[in-house]
């Protein structure tokens, strides 16, 4: 069979992932990965789920997604990690940096003679800013919902009525209740305008946005690359455009095969130099193999 040849992508941004939490679609992110030769890969935030993370959960295919990275990484791509919330303890580490990878808790840009302001979004949250103790209890409530959503899904598709996404309606309807966005999208378009920022660009409420938004002071773009835990998007810059990239409409990505070949085990059982950057990091949460 004939090999796919991988998208050349200018600028990558993907949030959200959850690593090391049931709700991670972590195959289905190292799917979209494979399809990809990125210049610049910026990870936005809440990439491993230190919050909820369980040294007994971290299968394989969550261990293969950084793996993966760590390949780009190798093959030249400028890789940002962003710190978010739900992996905030990685902030001890803003400004570290080895060879293409570097921590930092927000970045600016120069995209084509234009400003991007990239940071993950949770300093606008009222929930985190005066409840950090809600938040958290929000977050595991949220994954154990998940976990029910996973098992009505398997029933309905049995049933042949397709998927529901409760934990999603559930998430949504509390944000809107408790005006958990806090209009998110403005505040940020208004510091951004306010900055001359041409990009705004953040992840954290998990949903996937491209507009332009428009104030009496000036204009903007925001832009939020939602999550891989429902969504499953990333935001995409080429040609001198942003796209918004959907896992759900990417027919070669899911033709990758679902599970991991034999070679890609043996790679993740063994430790390797290539995982060192990754493995160094994860140390700091008693994760150093990958778990059966």
């Amino acid at each position: 069979m004939k090999k796919q040849k991988k998208r050349t992508l200018d600028y990558v941004v993907i949030s959200d992932v959850h690593l090391g939490t049931y709700g991670c679609r972590a195959t289905e992110l190292l799917n979209y990965l494979k399809t990809i030769q990125p210049k610049v890969l910026i990870l936005n935030g809440d990439i491993i789920d230190i919050w909820q993370f369980n040294k007994h959960y971290f299968p394989k295919s969550h261990m293969s997604v950084i793996k993966h990275i760590t390949t780009l990484l190798s093959k030249g791509t400028e890789v940002y990690y962003i710190t978010g919330n739900h992996d905030e303890m990685l902030r001890k580490f803003k400004g570290f940096q080895l060879g293409n990878f570097k921590i930092l808790n927000k970045l600016i840009l120069n995209i084509d003679d234009k400003k991007a302001w990239i940071f993950h979004g949770d300093v606008f949250d009222v929930t985190m800013q005066h409840s950090k103790w809600l938040a958290k209890l929000g977050g595991k409530g949220y994954d154990v919902l998940i976990l029910i959503n996973t098992c009505i899904n398997w029933l309905s598709n049995l049933l042949g009525y397709g998927k529901l996404s409760l934990s999603k309606k559930i998430k949504n309807s509390v944000k809107s209740a408790v005006k958990f966005i806090n209009n998110f999208e403005k505040t940020a378009s208004d510091i951004a305008i306010e900055n001359d920022y041409n990009y705004v660009i953040c992840g954290h409420i998990h949903q996937p946005e491209i507009k332009e938004i428009t104030t009496p002071k000036g204009k903007t773009m925001y832009l939020n690359s939602g999550d891989w835990v429902e969504n499953l998007t990333a935001l995409e810059y080429t040609d001198q455009k942003w796209n918004l990239y959907e896992y759900a409409n990417d027919e070669i990505a899911k033709k990758n095969e679902k599970k991991l070949s034999k070679k890609e085990l043996k790679i993740l059982n063994k430790e390797g130099k290539s995982n060192f950057l990754f493995e160094e990091l994860l140390k700091e949460f008693d994760i150093q193999k990958p778990l059966k």
